[in-house]
């Protein structure tokens, strides 16, 4: 069975796409611990971002930079901070988000619940800057 991502990737679940190439699709969490939390994975789905292929692996940050600096420059923080845990999806994932204090890329605290027009609009202000 595909994984949720997966099933974005292809089309099947509507998503706030921030961009994609052959190799990598990027979309907004819609469960963001910040607005403007970006998730980037890769369109071949494995499960644990150190079983991903060396090229692929090594090609996944280049691809989340250009994002992270669109994201600089579209929401205001003090840097894009990146994280990997792995354990919610099955299908390796890099969490992009903005910060402005440590506490911002905790993942424990409680998810925000935004509109679809809130994300809509973070999701072409991104875009605007790649």
């Amino acid at each position: 069975m595909p994984s949720i991502f997966t099933r974005i990737i292809n089309g099947e679940i509507p998503c706030h796409k921030i961009a994609e190439n052959d190799k990598y699709f990027a979309f907004l969490d819609i469960m963001p611990l910040a607005p403007g939390h970006v998730l980037v994975v890769p369109k071949v789905e494995v499960d644990y971002i150190f079983e991903m292929e060396e090229d692929d692996l090594a090609g996944i940050l280049p691809f989340a930079r250009n994002i992270a600096i669109a994201m600089g420059k579209a929401i205001p923080c003090e840097r894009i901070g990146i994280s990997v845990i792995g354990l919610e999806v099955p299908h390796a994932h890099v969490h992009l988000l903005p910060l402005r204090t440590m506490d911002d890329i905790n993942f424990s605290r409680p998810k925000l619940k935004m509109s679809q027009e809130e994300l809509a609009s973070i999701a072409e202000k991104i875009r605007s800057y790649l």
